[in-house]
């Protein structure tokens, strides 16, 4: 894909957990902004090959790559594939995540490690990866390729659960508000460099792991209350927003949270005055 209009001309994007879902139309979005994307997945190979065969057949650039993002040894194999295939690094979509719900009484300690361990420690693993790699490029590029605008960017996938507590899923949450503030410290810490950290908190998206709520006529009514602009996103509203902060347009953003919820963390019981 070609053109002076392409967000994304030529630069390299990994997306974490881009075999469905929020990840997989941001792989999407970016290979039609003109990117290079590196698919990944960790356990549904069909999946992944969907998703990496919707950007090919579309005439984008892209590899397909299996990695736990919970396993030092899978991301740092993921990173020396995509550097191997495409030379450098521009974006970093930090997008894997799970969910393993119980009630807390009744959580084991494996529900609860397996979110955790995917959720918060998959973000540190990768980010620090991508940053790394950022330095290193920046080490060896020219003189005259050097300017003000940022040597790599980093998108946290977080969740309106960053803010909202949740009962019955309290593992998933403290895993996004953990995220928050891995997120805000590394992107402090990062700043310096011209290493840009920001983060997406998405609210209610029509993906198959909601399927359940949003498939279920009573169900979808009832969503509703919580969602003042009366609709549930889609994982393209998400890959947009996503794309935005990773985009030179938004290069004085930096430490943020977007949230892109149609206004569910904008307390809508309170709409009639409580």
């Amino acid at each position: 894909m070609t053109g002076p209009e392409l967000k994304f001309k030529d630069q390299v994007v990994i997306v974490t957990g881009s075999s469905s879902g929020i990840g997989k139309a941001c792989a999407i979005y970016f290979a039609n902004q003109g990117a290079h994307v590196v698919v990944n997945y960790s356990s549904n190979a069909e999946e992944g090959q969907n998703t990496l065969n919707e950007i090919l057949n579309k005439g984008g650039s892209a590899i397909l790559v299996q990695a736990d993002v919970s396993r030092e040894d899978d991301v740092l194999a993921l990173f020396r594939e995509t550097i191997s295939k495409f030379g450098r690094l521009d974006v970093l979509v930090s997008n894997a995540g799970l969910q393993k719900d119980s009630p807390f009484l009744e959580m084991s300690l494996q529900q609860w490690q397996k979110v955790i361990d995917v959720n918060l420690t998959g973000m540190f693993l990768c980010c620090r990866a991508a940053a790394r790699q950022f330095i290193e490029q920046e080490k060896n590029a020219t003189e005259t390729s050097h300017s003000e605008l940022s040597i790599g960017k980093i998108v946290m996938m977080s969740s309106v659960h960053d803010v909202i507590p949740w009962a019955g899923h309290v593992n998933y949450a403290a895993s996004k508000g953990g995220i928050m503030m891995f997120m805000k410290s590394i992107s402090q810490e990062l700043a310096p460099h011209k290493i840009r950290v920001n983060s997406v908190s998405p609210g209610a998206i029509k993906t198959p792991i909601n399927k359940e709520v949003w498939s279920d006529p009573e169900k979808y009514k009832g969503l509703m209350n919580l969602i003042p602009y009366k609709r549930i996103g889609t994982p393209q509203d998400v890959a947009k927003a996503v794309g935005w902060l990773a985009s030179d347009e938004s290069d004085y953003v930096n430490g943020e949270t977007l949230y892109i919820d149609g206004g569910m963390t904008l307390y809508p019981e309170f709409a009639d005055n409580g």
